[in-house]
């Protein structure tokens, strides 16, 4: 080992003042990486005298986190692989606790023995101004963001981030982030080891079903942040939870679904209503021409019960077509189509409803349309559901509102329980009253009737129409 009086010479006084009047802290170091000489600066930054630095390794000073790396850096100096390093690391102070400095160390070769130059720049307030601002910005953004440090441990959170999770920046400061949430997903794991190695990296979504049974969706972004030199600090996560909009999604696709289900559905009761009754009335209509061209005597006697089986059956296709699509809305205008269909249901099931009205202004057809389609939907259910055998409809105006009513007496049904069924009906009707920015209720209960109420501005429809 190079004893320090071997290179104290009386030429070297120059330089030894010039090295005790630095401003920046310098240690000479043997290849075992004990300090030779240190300045007042080292010894100010470090809080120890020269006598007590000179017994300790360099790689002493270092936090237990960062020891293993400074003393592969070391090695590598003293195998000859590298002759010179700069980089900031931390350091602890006698009293344990932690200051920054950017270190610079050279390997010199000029005297009997190589040394070990090291020169350290306290940079604390640079870099606890640094981080302050960062911390500030990250409080205060009107997002959900979090900064955490390279061990992952959280440095500062916003307060939107606070809200999103429901939880008191005072929960998590300092606390490492797998800590507080430990079923996080791996690959957010594996983002989070590239981004600390300085790559950013962004999801527009990305599901988390959390060991509690609960599944979060969220956008997120990672981020490193840089220190002064431009070394990777930490990251920023910039999370948006999109849980909500996911759901929305998630029942808007189910409501398609449903729509789809219901289409078929109409086209399979047509098509029995078709096949089941048309159909055979015509092949029954078939036999009973045949047999007149066969018995010509009793064409007159018969022809009455063929043109009445003819004209029945005329109406019943008629009534087919208008529940596809009713034109007699457009001819007729909505309110006496209304009542048209609603007399003609009322006789077709032998149900006994009454209609009333005091609308006179007219009503938009895409309005007409959607109360038709409630109103069909709500006596079609009375009929099937309910066995309801009178019911009473009312169509209102009031305040620039068409008010639809429909009521009946039948058995009811448990609303929350058909609203977790697989069918269309209660969907269906609200669907179709909210695109026209309408509202609906639906009043039931076992063995107490059912009431739907419908309300639909007129003048925005009208505006929306005439645009």
């Amino acid at each position: 080992m190079v004893e320090a009086a071997s290179i104290r010479t009386p030429d070297t006084q120059l330089f030894r003042d010039i090295f005790n009047a630095s401003p920046i802290g310098i240690a000479v170091e043997n290849m075992e990486g004990q300090p030779l000489f240190v300045n007042p600066a080292f010894c100010s930054f470090l809080g120890f005298t020269e006598e007590e630095l000179r017994h300790n390794h360099c790689v002493d000073f270092s936090p237990p986190e960062d020891a293993q790396k400074d003393w592969a850096l070391f090695q590598q100096l003293q195998a000859g692989t590298i002759e010179h390093y700069q980089l900031e690391k931390r350091y602890f102070r006698r009293d344990r606790s932690l200051v920054w400095g950017r270190l610079s160390i050279s390997l010199l070769r000029g005297g009997p023995s190589p040394l070990v130059l090291a020169m350290v720049e306290d940079i604390t307030e640079k870099k606890t101004l640094q981080e302050e601002v960062l911390k500030i910005f990250v409080k205060d953004v009107p997002a959900g963001v979090a900064m955490l440090d390279r061990d992952m441990r959280y440095l500062q959170v916003s307060d939107r981030f606070c809200a999103d999770y429901g939880i008191d920046s005072s929960q998590v400061l300092g606390r490492s982030h797998y800590e507080f949430f430990p079923d996080i997903p791996g690959h957010w794991k594996e983002s989070h080891r590239r981004g600390l190695e300085g790559e950013t990296l962004r999801a527009d979504e990305d599901r988390w079903d959390r060991a509690d049974g609960t599944t979060i969706w969220v956008r997120w972004e990672i981020r490193p942040w840089k220190t002064a030199s431009g070394v990777v600090g930490g990251i920023l996560i910039f999370v948006e939870d999109i849980t909500r909009r996911k759901q929305m999604e998630v029942a808007l696709s189910d409501v398609s679904r449903k729509l789809i289900e219901s289409q078929e559905q109409d086209r399979t009761r047509i098509g029995r209503e078709l096949h089941d009754d048309v159909t055979q009335r015509l092949a029954l209509l078939t036999v009973e021409l045949d047999q007149l061209q066969k018995i010509p005597s009793q064409v007159q006697s018969r022809l009455r019960k063929l043109r009445k089986t003819t004209t029945e059956l005329t109406h019943d296709v008629q009534t087919l077509s208008h529940e596809l699509h009713s034109s007699r809305l457009e001819v007729l205008g909505v309110v006496r189509g209304l009542r048209g269909w609603t007399r003609e249901f009322s006789a077709r099931q032998s149900m006994q409803i009454d209609f009333k009205t005091d609308v006179f202004t007219p009503v938009p057809l895409h309005i007409g349309l959607c109360l038709l389609r409630v109103l069909q939907e709500a006596l079609h259910n009375a009929v099937k559901h309910s066995r309801a055998k009178r019911a009473e409809v009312q169509l209102t105006e009031h305040e620039n509102e068409i008010h639809l009513t429909v009521s009946d007496s039948g058995k009811g049904f448990d609303i929350e329980v058909a609203k977790q069924g697989t069918g269309l009906g209660l969907t269906s009707m609200q669907e179709r009253v909210r695109l026209i920015d309408g509202a609906i209720a639906i009043e039931s209960k076992p063995m107490g009737g059912t009431t739907i109420r419908v309300r639909i501005p007129l003048q925005r429809n009208a505006e929306q129409a005439a645009g």
